[in-house]
């Protein structure tokens, strides 16, 4: 295997944007790592993958489920021995319109041990590959819903605090990393897929085209920010 080709990872890779983040960066020329909670979907999805020629592989992963990270880990560091690209993309949207405090309490805690809780255990459980190479580029999907400013508006209150925290985790883990790892948050905009629902304006594709700069830039580049088809976000 040469050393040269940079290894990435993409959390939920089975399906829309994730789907996209894998499918582009193979073309790129990364080594792909696809990882799912449904090991069904994940072989399928890198079949249709290695069709085109991408060099993709799958790794079950369930991002609620710190023990199933460590043993992905340990694949990824037996198997390339680095990690060069981390993208959090997983994500779950369970909110109905109600109110924070009205829901069931149950949402809010499934939807935080998956959007937050998971990308914490993943970006800890990962972060050691790249520190012993002093090189990394992490990105979290994240959304505008996740802006402070959005806390003043009513609704989709269990996602809007989700994202909030992940954002502020971007920024804390960027204070305090390695200056060589770049860690940004990204918001791919409302995109047709599954969580996004068939009306929306974005295609997975653009989505991922939009986000993809991150995954390569130099040592000039931002880290702990938040992005939108690289214009910077206000927290």
């Amino acid at each position: 295997m040469s050393n040269e080709r940079k290894i990435a990872l993409v959390t939920g890779g089975n399906r829309g944007i994730g789907y996209e983040f894998v499918k582009q960066l193979g073309k790129a020329g990364f080594i792909v790592i696809l990882t799912s909670r449904n090991a069904e979907a994940g072989h399928k999805a890198v079949k249709a993958l290695k069709e085109s020629n991408l060099t993709v592989s799958f790794v079950e992963m369930d991002i609620e489920n710190p023990v199933s990270i460590g043993q992905a880990m340990n694949l990824v560091r037996d198997q390339h021995g680095k990690l060069d690209v981390l993208i959090n993309n997983a994500g779950i949207y369970l909110d109905e319109n109600e109110e924070l405090v009205k829901m069931d309490p149950s949402i809010l805690e499934k939807t935080l041990k998956t959007n937050f809780l998971g990308a914490y255990h993943v970006i800890r459980t990962f972060l050691p590959l790249m520190e012993q190479q002093g090189y990394g580029r992490i990105i979290n999907v994240s959304s505008e819903y996740g802006a402070m400013s959005e806390m003043s508006s009513p609704g989709v209150g269990a996602y809007k605090l989700s994202k909030l925290m992940l954002n502020g985790l971007t920024q804390l883990v960027a204070a305090e990393t390695n200056p060589n790892i770049k860690i940004n948050a990204v918001d791919p905009g409302w995109v047709s897929s599954d969580m996004g629902g068939p009306s929306a304006p974005r295609t997975p594709k653009q989505a991922a085209e939009s986000i993809l700069w991150l995954a390569t830039i130099g040592p000039e580049g931002p880290s702990g920010g938040f992005f939108k088809d690289g214009k910077q976000l206000n927290w």
